[in-house]
C-alpha cells in the first residue's frame, strides 16, 4: 500500500538558516522556493519553511515517560538503522539536544528509540525508530 504524503508547512526566522540546517545537515533536497518560503523533500513528505520570525520556536513541554517533550514538534519514523546514522550525524555536527538519543517505553508496548532537538529558529524536531514496525500505534 503507498501511504500518502503529508505537508507541513512551519515558521522560520532566517530561510537561508533553515535552507542550511534542514537542505544541508538533515539532507532534505530542497524544491521549489521564493523570497517568504522554501520547499523540502522530508523523507518523501513536503514540508514547507515560511518566514514569519514572531511564530518561530515552541513554547510548552508535556511530561512522556519522565520527559519533557515539546509540545509542538514533527519529525520522521526511521528505521533503527537510520535513526543511528542520524544520532551520529547529528552528534557529529554538535547538535544540543533537548532530549539526548535514548529507548523510551522499555519493556512496554510502543518502545522506541527516539531524540529530540531544535533547528536555528526554535522549532523542535523529533526522529524516532521502532525494532518492531507494529508497535508504531500499539497500546
Amino acid at each position: 500500500m503507498t501511504l500518502p504524503r503529508f505537508h507541513l508547512a512551519f515558521p522560520v526566522r532566517d530561510l537561508e538558516e533553515a535552507r542550511a540546517f534542514y537542505g544541508v545537515l538533515l539532507g532534505c533536497p530542497e524544491g521549489r522556493s521564493s523570497p517568504d518560503w522554501i520547499d523540502f523533500n522530508f523523507y518523501g513528505h513536503q514540508i514547507v519553511a515560511h518566514l514569519s520570525a514572531d511564530e518561530a520556536g515552541h513554547r510548552n513541554t508535556s511530561a512522556v515517560d519522565g520527559e519533557d517533550v515539546p509540545v509542538r514538534h514533527f519529525g520522521a519514523i526511521l528505521t533503527l538503522d537510520q535513526w543511528q546514522e542520524m544520532a551520529d550525524r547529528l552528534k557529529a555536527a554538535g547538535t544540543q539536544f533537548i532530549i539526548e538519543p535514548q529507548i523510551r517505553f522499555k519493556g512496554q508496548p510502543g518502545e522506541q528509540a527516539t531524540l529530540f532537538f531544535l533547528d536555528p529558529s526554535g522549532n523542535a524536531l523529533e526522529f524516532k525508530a521502532f525494532a518492531d514496525d507494529s508497535m508504531v500505534f500499539a497500546k
